[in-house]
Formats: C-alpha cells, sequence, structure tokens
C-alpha cells in the first residue's frame, strides 16, 4: 500500500468513530442536571458583573472584539 491510501484509510476509520460517538446517549440523565446547575459549577462567581465587564471592555475595545458584538465605541450596542 502507498502512503495515500494508508492516510485515506486512517482518516476514514478516524472519521467513522467519531461519527460512532454521536450516536451514544447523553451520561447525564435529567434528574441529574440540577447538580450541574449549582453556582459552584460556574466559571464566574457573578454573571451580571462580568457581563458588565464584557460590555466596557466591547465600547473601549470596539475595533478588536471577536465576540460577535456589535456597535461602535460609544456604547450603544
Amino acid at each position: 500500500m502507498n502512503a495515500g491510501r494508508i492516510l485515506k484509510v486512517v482518516l476514514g476509520a478516524l472519521l467513522a468513530s467519531q461519527l460512532g460517538a454521536c450516536a451514544i446517549q447523553p451520561w447525564v440523565k435529567p434528574y441529574e442536571r440540577e447538580r450541574l446547575a449549582d453556582p459552584i459549577m460556574q466559571f464566574v462567581r457573578d454573571g451580571m458583573l462580568e457581563t458588565h465587564r464584557e460590555h466596557i471592555h466591547n465600547v473601549r475595545e470596539a475595533s478588536r472584539g471577536a465576540t460577535g458584538v456589535q456597535g461602535g465605541g460609544c456604547g450603544c450596542n
């Protein structure tokens, strides 16, 4: 077998294994999700404060962005 054919077989097997993983049922049952919604599982302590900081950052750095926020540097999103 040449290198191109081996690469195609390996990529095909990898793709098949990834698509097969989509058929797995979720590990978390609906009645277990309340534990995951616990505030201790969040990345930030205060969501409103983090949202405000992100807004201020977007107002000041509107030309950079890359977070999908629209608007200019005037703060009027």
